[in-house]
């Protein structure tokens, strides 16, 4: 894929930066949600009380995770050549606002991205919706056909697919199950820091 007229770079944050550090099924059964549901979309269904006290555990856990979050291999040297490219870079994660930070810092990849285009789900409805691409695109005065969104989850690549953008599937297994939305597949972030030239 030609990346030469992408300037507006998006990134997942949990296993696409940082090296996927959630069991999702034992936070599914800390909540008391249901194996078969999405976390967020899992807590939307509950009775409000209900749902107030999930969100407040979720981030608590999601928080206590983040303190020990890894960079993913190869994400420094990406980022760097994107930023020395004068690419515009920024992350679009279903944590909330607090645990990106404290995500992003522990990796020591706070520096390439400031504070207003780290968006999270308490800013926008989550992915798969577009939402959160569309609200940077318009703060960069920029358009979707200018635009990647990068990730390891087929919400990451419907969230770009439903805003139009190019889609980049990060899978360090290689199985790439979701072929149909995705326009370039790596196992290694340094296949893509190869193919944007």
């Amino acid at each position: 894929m030609d990346f030469s007229n992408r300037d507006c770079w998006i990134f997942d944050m949990d296993g696409t930066l940082t090296i996927e550090a959630h069991d999702f099924a034992a936070i599914c059964r800390e909540l008391g949600i249901p194996d078969n549901k999405n976390i967020l979309e899992g807590i939307a269904e509950m009775p409000d009380d209900e749902a107030a006290q999930c969100r407040k555990k979720l981030e608590q856990i999601e928080l206590d995770i983040a303190q020990h979050s890894k960079a993913q291999p190869g994400a420094i040297e990406l980022l760097s050549k994107l930023r020395s490219q004068n690419k515009r870079l920024a992350i679009l994660t279903r944590n909330a606002k607090p645990v990106a930070d404290r995500t992003l810092a522990a990796c020591g990849l706070d520096v390439f991205f400031e504070s207003n285009v780290i968006l999270s789900r308490d800013c926008c409805t989550p992915k798969p919706s577009p939402d959160g691409i569309h609200h940077l695109l318009k703060k960069w005065n920029s358009k979707p056909d200018r635009a990647v969104m990068v990730g390891d989850y087929v919400f990451d690549l419907l969230s770009g697919r439903n805003a139009g953008t190019a889609t980049v599937h990060l899978d360090v297994n290689g199985v790439f199950a979701w072929p149909e939305h995705a326009d370039f597949c790596v196992t290694h972030l340094d296949e893509l820091t190869k193919a944007i030239g």
